[in-house]
């Protein structure tokens, strides 16, 4: 243990201060990790002028937690999330994320992280309170409903097209109660607020739907962390499965869900495989004692001319302001906020 020069804390802006990321890269890549690019804020530990600690911010996640081998055993990794998490306090953000390795879970521990999801020996999540999903689910089983067969979808809705409407149609109408799950993050082309009320309006006509907010329980792909597995491929299945995990231990039994409806995938691989991992550890698995979830993946509305209906093809047309031809994909009331807000803007 090498303990020379007293250790100081201090934070750097990654956009800001290139010299100390590379320090930063640096310490990361002597511990196997790499740099994962949506970090807001790093803390480091500083002993003289050389970085010897790391932890990484982004949003309510933790990444990047890296200690110097010649520090380590002085408890440096348990100050380091110590400094961040009084600095995520201040910043609003109390209930925190954190991604590791597994044979890191005590070590955490000590910081006051309690594990919530492990996929094998490739990663383990970890929230930062013993209660958070529990208080989640309490707050869920506040709207769970009767019935034989209770649907669920989770979707970005970017924006809510026809396509979506139809997909929310056929699955309720095939269910006692159907569950709709907007992902709140705001990595989308849309932000949260105006893709939960496009899907509001977009199935206000369905009696039995109700729609909920996304949740940090529902993980996105774009703030999964990278930065401890190398693979893209092992990181996929990795998010796939912890997200997944996720929804049929804790969120599908408080709201007694059966089915888990999705349309198939014609353009995204990401998504074509992710619909394939929801089979495998919604159906297949076993895994504590959650009851398996019946997977129905519904063929995608199409046009006229039978090609699939998609919100990356309306992205698409509002950039180059085609109004008339998003009319024709896209139900009344997405139309009129996509004409309300962004016509105008990008005429």
């Amino acid at each position: 243990m090498f303990q020379s020069n007293p250790i100081e804390f201090s934070t750097v802006d990654p956009q800001r201060q290139p010299q100390a990321l590379a320090a930063i890269r640096d310490l990361l890549g002597r511990n196997q990790l790499g740099l994962d690019g949506d970090i807001q804020l790093f803390v480091v530990a500083l002993a003289g002028a050389n970085i010897v600690g790391c932890a990484g911010l982004a949003w309510r996640t933790i990444k990047c937690v890296a200690v110097d081998e010649a520090w380590r055993g002085d408890n440096l990794s348990v100050r380091l999330l110590g400094e961040i998490q009084h600095i995520a306090m201040e910043r609003g953000q109390a209930h925190l994320f954190l991604f590791t390795r597994p044979y890191n879970l005590d070590r955490f521990r000590q910081s006051g992280f309690w594990p919530l999801v492990q996929v094998d020996e490739a990663a383990v999540l970890m929230e930062n309170t013993p209660v958070g999903i529990s208080r989640y689910c309490a707050g869920l089983e506040k709207l769970r409903k009767p019935g034989n067969r209770i649907g669920s979808i989770v979707m970005n809705a970017n924006p809510f097209t026809l396509g979506h409407r139809y997909l929310a149609e056929q699955a309720a109408a095939r269910c006692d109660w159907l569950h709709l799950f907007v992902v709140r993050e705001d990595a989308s082309f849309f932000p949260f607020e105006e893709r939960w009320e496009m899907v509001r309006q977009g199935v206000a006509h369905l009696p039995n739907v109700i729609v909920h907010p996304g949740s940090d329980y529902l993980i996105s792909r774009a703030t999964f962390p990278g930065y401890f597995l190398k693979e893209s491929g092992l990181i996929d299945k990795t998010w796939s499965a912890m997200d997944l995990m996720i929804f049929r231990d804790y969120v599908a039994p408080a709201l007694g869900v059966t089915h888990r409806f999705v349309g198939n995938e014609p353009f995204c691989a990401v998504t074509r495989e992710y619909n394939q991992a929801m089979r495998y550890w919604l159906e297949v698995h076993r895994h504590h004692s959650a009851a398996s979830i019946q997977v129905v993946e519904l063929p995608r509305k199409c046009h006229a001319a039978g090609r699939e209906i998609s919100a990356s093809e309306v992205r698409a047309l509002l950039k180059s302001q085609q109004m008339a031809r998003i009319r024709e994909i896209v139900p009344d009331s997405t139309f009129s906020h996509l004409q309300r807000h962004y016509a105008l803007d990008m005429a």
